[in-house]
């Protein structure tokens, strides 16, 4: 403890012994800052921040005589830290301010004193420029007048400066005068000249001068090897990249967070947001959510290259492409993606494909209209995957599953799912994707099956040229999930799966030492059972009619040693007439053909050969068969395998109206001989 009050009274105080003492005192009253906390605290006291106030004269003058806030970086900060000079005045304000009393800018102590940028995000955290403050390790002291409060962060500060020889050069430019001199700067090896020309050739020069706090996204020279790139960028394009009346930093930055761009009118509409990926690397990205002629619809990604330069009036954050312009093919795309970026967003897609030959991309690129689904970095990390990598046929049916001829994108998908779940073809025969849309806006949240694979799109609608890449979670076709895991997450099966649940049903379905085939009707399916037998299917989800449901849902589940595909039953069929499949109680006896014609609902535009299961006489198309999961295999079916008389009263736990009546009638008759006796 004494020694954390030393080391604080050092920090704060180097030449004023009162101040120190109150704020050791402080230390030693204040229950936030007891014994555990003060020896975090201890650690937390960068001994090369103290020296940084040590040697330098005018932080001392200021700890000394003024009142004054201090952010101070805890060691972590300055191990993580790559420059080799922090600047001391810059983390230091002549006014004080605790956290409560922070206004959006503080005017820092260096030389032209730049602003420090505060903002807060939706969990409360409060950010100075890029750096969190720790809102449990703030103290504050007061002697003769002096109020000083000292702030720990979680990140150096760097403010923006200017190179050796450039004594010329403003030390607190605003975004234009950045702009103009980028090469002055200390912002690595990195040119921005062919932005700053179509800046000046389309005279938006204002924009960058603007006061207030914005935020502008500038792209750097690499971004602007396509020859025709630079003469796209006109006056509506760099609007686009600039944030009016915001100052997002990186680590403040709301995942996903949509914000209106200066190009946002009557007839354009551009948002802008920033995202994370797991390996660390952040993007931005424009939605050209309305566009023009000039201006096509669509999401453009860029990867931020340099982040968080602060200027007079706001920041700046590099980028590798210019936001807006899709002047690229899908398999561009992907080449970019994988071949020029260490950690590019899709790179181990793009791993994968050229691993396998590269005739997928081949294929990609001779669609003149294309949509892919593109498994994240992360999404390729399952060990499920691993396997099935080493089978090429294999491989390549995954991965054509992943292809669709149509643009498609997150309009035309939900125009699709107005009616049902929207179900699309893929390049892989007779396999088809089913999306799902939920929420409106930024609440929009897309999910798509394939394969047996339930994935979300965490980035829809990248646009290029010939079609639209969506980012999913997972690689579709590879199974990750048992029989129940995949009842549970897939909305199609939603009944199914609430039905099992009530009735206990489901308790088996993660049992990895058994191999299921179950034959799940789809939500659309019960409705129907609403409309044939409506009585029958109001008890079939009542709590009180477990016992029926569960009888029900054994009918259509197949317990063996093995799983049977559509192709397996209906060669058994052919062989036998029928199929007896073993279930929980009994057995199951069906007949699958395959029948070529319209099998799915009138919304769908493509005819193929499906399969038809013949069950008591009925015929009920299988709408999705062979969704693959780790214990066994479902198909989903358009119908349950269910009758009236499946449902009856005995055994429920209450009795109907004409029930009771009956019951009633007797007693009165029963009643009424007695007394004639």
């Amino acid at each position: 403890m004494l020694n954390a009050a030393a080391l604080l009274l050092a920090l704060l105080c180097a030449a004023n012994a009162a101040a120190a003492d109150d704020l050791a005192d402080k230390l030693r009253d204040d229950s936030e800052l007891s014994q555990s906390t003060a020896k975090s605290l201890s650690r937390l006291m960068p001994v090369r921040f103290y020296s940084l106030l040590e040697s330098n004269a005018i932080a001392n003058s200021t700890l000394s005589l003024r009142s004054c806030t201090i952010f101070v970086p805890t060691n972590e900060a300055f191990q993580r830290y790559k420059s080799k000079t922090a600047h001391v005045l810059y983390h230091i304000s002549t006014e004080a301010f605790t956290q409560k009393q922070l206004p959006n800018t503080v005017s820092s102590d260096m030389a032209g004193n730049p602003p420090l940028y505060i903002t807060k995000n939706s969990n409360g955290d409060i950010f100075v420029n890029n750096a969190r403050i720790i809102p449990s390790l703030s103290v504050e002291t007061n002697s003769n007048g002096k109020r000083q409060i000292m702030h720990i962060i979680d990140e150096v500060l760097e403010p923006l400066t200017v190179k050796a020889g450039h004594s010329e050069t403003p030390n607190n430019p605003n975004a234009f005068k950045f702009l103009s001199n980028a090469e002055e700067y200390n912002v690595d090896k990195i040119g921005v000249r062919t932005y700053r020309n179509q800046v000046s050739l389309a005279k938006k020069e204002s924009i960058f001068n603007a006061a207030g706090q914005h935020t502008f996204l500038v792209p750097v020279d690499e971004g602007f090897k396509l020859a025709a790139r630079s003469s796209l960028v006109d006056a509506k394009v760099i609007d686009g990249h600039v944030i009016p009346n915001t100052v997002i930093f990186t680590a403040a930055a709301q995942h996903d967070d949509p914000k209106t761009s200066a190009a946002f009118e009557d007839l354009l509409k551009v948002t802008v947001s920033f995202f994370k990926q797991k390996n660390g690397k952040m993007y931005v990205k424009s939605n050209t959510i309305a566009g023009d002629a000039k201006h096509r619809e669509g999401v453009v990604l860029a990867e931020i290259v340099k982040a968080n330069i602060p200027v007079s009036n706001g920041v700046v954050h590099l980028i590798h492409r210019p936001l807006m312009i899709i002047d690229t093919t899908v398999t561009q795309f992907l080449q970019v993606c994988g071949e020029n970026a260490e950690n590019g967003a899709l790179r181990k897609f793009y791993e994968v494909i050229m691993d396998n030959g590269g005739a997928v991309l081949d294929d990609i690129n001779n669609l003149s209209e294309v949509t892919i689904l593109a498994p994240s970095n992360e999404a390729w990390n399952s060990s499920n995957i691993n396997n099935v990598l080493r089978d090429r046929n294999k491989m390549r049916q995954i991965l054509n599953m992943h292809i669709i001829k149509d643009r498609l994108n997150v309009d035309k998908i939900r125009q699709k799912n107005a009616n049902l779940i929207a179900q699309v073809p893929t390049v892989n025969n007779n396999t088809f994707l089913y999306f799902n849309v939920r929420g409106e806006g930024s609440e929009t949240v897309i999910t798509v099956e394939g394969g047996g694979v339930n994935a979300t799109v965490i980035q829809a609608d990248v646009a290029q040229t010939n079609g639209f890449v969506h980012i999913i979670d997972h690689v579709l076709g590879v199974p990750y999930t048992t029989v129940l895991g995949k009842l549970e997450s897939d909305p199609m099966m939603s009944d199914t799966y609430k039905m099992g649940k009530f009735s206990h049903f489901n308790d088996q379905l993660n049992n990895t030492q058994r191999r299921f085939t179950y034959f799940v009707p789809r939500d659309k399916g019960w409705q129907k059972t609403e409309l044939d037998y409506p009585s029958a299917h109001k008890k079939l989800f009542m709590v009180d009619f477990a016992y029926h449901s569960k009888s029900i849902l054994e009918r259509h589940l197949a317990i063996s040693d093995k799983e049977y595909t559509m192709k397996d039953l209906v060669k058994l069929s052919h062989e036998s007439g029928s199929v007896v499949l073993p279930t929980f109680r009994d057995s199951l006896s069906i007949r699958v053909e395959e029948e070529a014609g319209h099998l799915h609902d009138e919304y769908a535009s493509h005819e193929w050969t499906g399969y038809v299961i013949i069950w008591n006489y009925k015929k009920i198309n299988v709408y999705r068969p062979d969704v693959e999961c780790t214990n066994g295999i479902i198909h989903v079916i358009d119908y349950p395998l269910l009758e009236e008389k499946d449902v009856v009263v005995a055994g429920g736990s209450y009795l109907p109206e004409s029930s009771i009546c009956i019951i009633l009638a007797n007693l009165i008759m029963i009643t009424v001989a007695k007394f004639l006796n």
